[in-house]
């Protein structure tokens, strides 16, 4: 059955970051969608990686559109950053990093 807006787990994390990029006013329609069906690997469950995406859907699926549109947006930023960098260390890389110029 074909997905609507995507199953995958990098594949929606990286349509979720292209929201994040758009302007507030524009980047939350549609954003929570790629959140619904999100698959998580077995070798995620139960790990700080699962932790931060659970924090990362309850910031997407709790906005209310119009209300601290920015404010928001940019601390679902920094969720998906931490989301990120728990998928590097639990893939092996041990100090992961978003750079300086994040």
């Amino acid at each position: 059955m074909e997905s609507r807006f995507g199953r995958g787990f990098i594949t929606n994390i990286m349509l979720v970051a292209k929201h994040i990029g758009l302007p507030p006013e524009r980047a939350w329609v549609g954003l929570a969608d790629h959140l619904i069906e999100m698959q998580v690997p077995d070798r995620f469950r139960g790990t700080e990686v699962e932790e931060h995406l659970t924090d990362l859907r309850q910031k997407a699926n709790w906005h209310q559109s119009g209300n601290m549109d920015a404010e928001d947006l940019e601390s679902l930023n920094k969720s998906l950053k931490r989301l990120v960098l728990a998928i590097d260390r639990e893939l092996g890389i041990e100090d992961p990093a978003v750079g300086k110029f994040d």
